[in-house]
């Protein structure tokens, strides 16, 4: 009994305040850790359901963003047919959207197959949709239609003032089909080196001045 006991070594008298303290210690991060696991948990239940909120949202606006190109591209190009498709509609939130476009006469391809000007037309019809979807009072826009023929010009230029009643457009434009369809015209010449001077022209009083009619 005696070797046995000799065997345990010289006892630890600070063994009771050591396990206090390691006590204490572990205690406090055993409580640390379920805080973290708690708040894991929640913030995954959040992000669960804010994910099913969006994926919600996103499906019923992209069906009808999908539905107004298809009117809009019909009114721009005067026929044919355009839609938007997912890549993953069973994952809609982090897929890639093709943009298929058919001008009148042509056949159906993927925006990247498109001409530069027929690729300009179908972002400005896309843009128009978002705008008939959810209006905005105020819109810029800076040479959008620098790409298209003039026959195209005038049609993107007829189709903003039909849209008019819900937007107001600044428009920024070398283009003699939009500056035709303008209310005011804004011109910046200058007549003297390094000193610039705004012109303004509004097309409203000078047709009743010529009294002509639209």
């Amino acid at each position: 009994l005696r070797r046995n006991i000799g065997a345990l070594g010289t006892p630890n008298l600070g063994a009771i305040d050591e396990f206090t303290r390691v006590n204490t210690r572990y205690t406090f991060l055993t409580g640390q850790r379920d805080d973290i696991l708690k708040a894991k948990r929640e913030l995954t239940g959040i992000i669960g359901e804010i994910t099913s909120q969006m994926t919600d949202i996103f499906g019923q606006q992209f069906k009808l963003l999908s539905e107004s190109f298809e009117q809009t591209f019909v009114e721009l190009f005067g026929g044919g047919q355009a839609k938007l498709e997912l890549e993953d509609p069973e994952n809609i939130l982090d897929c890639g959207i093709e943009i298929k476009a058919q001008p009148p006469g042509k056949a159906l391809k993927t925006i990247t197959l498109l001409s530069g000007g027929e690729k300009a037309f179908v972002a400005i019809a896309l843009y128009f949709a978002i705008l008939k979807v959810h209006p905005t009072p105020f819109c810029v826009m800076d040479e959008i239609e620098a790409a298209l023929d003039e026959p195209n010009v005038v049609r993107v230029a007829n189709y903003m003032r039909r849209i008019t009643s819900k937007t107001q457009f600044i428009v920024i434009t070398h283009r003699r089909g939009t500056m035709e369809a303008a209310d005011v015209l804004y011109g910046v010449t200058m007549q003297e080196r390094g000193v610039s001077k705004v012109l303004t022209i509004n097309m409203n009083d000078m047709a009743k001045e010529l009294n002509i009619k639209e």
